[in-house]
């Protein structure tokens, strides 16, 4: 096992064990053991019937004619003649993209994408038998999408549309070939009331999608305050703050837009949008939601040629917090991060490692049972990878050293962290909360 690969201080003794559920998100299980049963089926498994079903709840979003995806995965012949990929890619946990390590750290979350290990031997085994049709009859109805937003992923979870979508100003188009382009844009939110933000989720528009590196906002205010908002790059999915707690927007607010776009082979023209949830009207949630970037370094050091280049960042903690989304960032040759906490006792834990892929840049949104409680005092560790080897695709040329820089060429290290602070008795009944929860669950097994 690589360095990498190896989970920091994944056991804990019985002796630490309490104050680690008190402190910290419950761990779910790592992986699901398939039945003998169901494994004996699976040979026997058909599209119509056992395949489709997977495919159009976790991949038909991206695998349809006109959005991201390279090929549909509508129908049996197209779906066929890729089956062979389709195995490996869910066996590799490639696809659905969904990167958290299933062996380590907390396994809880909203909008897990990830496939069981029951789905994927479904797959393969499917595969394996030549990828039977099946019963035509037994075909699920085919979803339908408004390819006018191109289905916002946080719809599904949420329950509903969003309340409101707010795009840059005017189209925008990125010439081929030319250098990177940072270009900003105010948009106002035509908002005439306060309101308190639930979720949010960031787009380019479609002819767009390969064009655009990040997307952030700000909030401006009437009186002139700007407060930190979003943050999209390639392949984010969107932030979900737990019931209870949110981000305000007030009326008049303006957004302020920062793209940063880089060339592609044919002239693109995009217009990137937000969608955004609100609580009703009059609520005023208990907590509100803060943003940072922790263990951010700008001293990057990766040498050409290499693999398995590490770089660790630290950020003390001066308040009680609790966290909601963890959302790694790297560059091209990331391959790998890792959040963990140090506690003031001088314990350690990993929250969660997540292998990386430039291709997504994917938030993981706590379930609110799961979501870590971090003392004050105690440090965020953040781990990371770089790989300038030839065996990282994304490596534009492994024969020349990469440091720190704004380009996709240049790389970053640090976690983009969500959470709201909590006072020392709050914290307190929060630890009290999730003993509670863990010795109910204990008791119920």
């Amino acid at each position: 096992m690589s360095a990498r690969e190896q989970p920091l201080n994944s056991t804990l003794n019985c002796g630490t064990m309490v104050g680690f559920l008190t402190t910290m998100g419950l761990l779910a299980n790592t992986g699901t053991v398939v039945a003998q049963e169901d494994a004996r089926s699976l040979s026997q498994a058909s599209f119509t019937s056992d395949v489709a079903p997977i495919l159009y709840e976790k991949c038909v979003v991206c695998h349809r004619p006109g959005s991201i995806a390279p090929m549909s995965l509508l129908d049996y012949e197209t779906a066929k003649q890729y089956a062979p990929l389709i195995k490996m890619q869910v066996e590799n946990r490639k696809m659905p993209p969904w990167f958290i390590d299933h062996t380590v750290g907390i396994q809880e979350f909203k909008d897990d994408r990830s496939l069981s290990d029951l789905e994927i031997a479904t797959i393969a085994g499917w595969v394996e038998a030549g990828a039977p049709q099946g019963d035509p009859s037994n075909m699920p109805p085919v979803p339908t999408f408004d390819d006018e937003i191109y289905e916002w992923t946080l719809e599904d979870e949420i329950g509903r549309p969003p309340d409101l979508i707010v795009s840059i100003p005017e189209p925008f188009t990125v010439q081929a070939g030319v250098p990177n382009l940072f270009m900003d844009f105010v948009s106002s939110t035509g908002l005439t009331e306060d309101r308190w933000i639930k979720a949010h989720e960031t787009k380019p528009s479609l002819e767009g999608f390969p064009v655009v590196h990040h997307a952030t906002t700000q909030m401006r205010f009437p009186d002139g305050k700007q407060v930190n908002f979003s943050e999209y790059a390639l392949g984010k999915t969107g932030d979900i703050f737990p019931d209870g707690s949110g981000l305000l927007m007030k009326a008049g607010t303006e957004l302020e837009w920062n793209l940063h776009y880089a060339a592609y082979s044919e002239d693109r023209t995009d217009r990137t949008r937000i969608a955004l949830w609100f609580y009703p009207k009059d609520y005023e949630p208990e907590h509100e939601i803060h943003r940072a970037a922790m263990g951010n370094l700008i001293d990057l050091d990766i040498p050409p040629g290499q693999d398995e280049i590490r770089h660790d960042g630290y950020h003390v903690l001066s308040e009680n917090i609790r966290i909601t989304v963890f959302q790694p960032h790297l560059h091209n040759l990331g391959s790998r991060q890792c959040m963990e906490v140090i506690y003031p006792d001088n314990r350690r834990q990993t929250l969660n490692c997540a292998f990386w892929d430039f291709g997504w840049h994917l938030a993981y949104n706590y379930a609110e049972e799961a979501e870590p409680l971090i003392p004050k005092g105690s440090v965020i560790h953040v781990l990371s990878w770089h790989n300038n080897s030839e065996s990282n695709p994304w490596a534009g040329d492994p024969d020349n050293w990469v440091g720190f820089g704004q380009r996709s060429s240049d790389d970053m290290s640090f976690t983009h962290v969500s959470y709201y602070t909590l006072s020392d008795e709050e914290y307190a009944e929060h630890v009290e909360e999730r003993l509670a929860q863990f010795m109910a669950e204990a008791n119920d097994q």
